[in-house]
């Protein structure tokens, strides 16, 4: 990817939705996936659909665990995802503000 383009897995609305509000999380924190869904209000399946993307370029991890009996995923954003979020805002920044990164 040259510098000044826009990583095409954020790019996409719902993923960058994802990516701005993990990004909002402390570093290292962890959100439940139904509280995530409800944030952005997705349905199950999309936010599924996303974060897998999300997952393959190693910018996000789920968690699967049990909660008492109960099933729980928490969704965090990777160090390496939080990097490339970080070069994504500066990227289009540049390119609205028209200054070079």
């Amino acid at each position: 990817m040259a510098d000044g383009d826009l990583d095409p897995v954020i790019h996409a609305q719902a993923r960058l939705r994802i990516m701005a509000t993990l990004a909002g999380l402390p570093a290292g924190d962890e959100i439940s996936f139904p509280r995530l869904r409800s944030i952005l209000d997705f349905s199950a399946g999309n936010l599924s659909t996303h974060l897998r993307k999300l997952e393959e370029a190693e910018y996000v991890t789920q968690t699967k665990t049990f909660v008492g009996r109960t099933p729980a995923t928490y969704v965090a954003l990777t160090p390496r995802g939080r990097r490339a979020f970080e070069t994504y805002t500066e990227s289009l920044s540049a390119l609205l503000g028209g200054t070079p990164t």
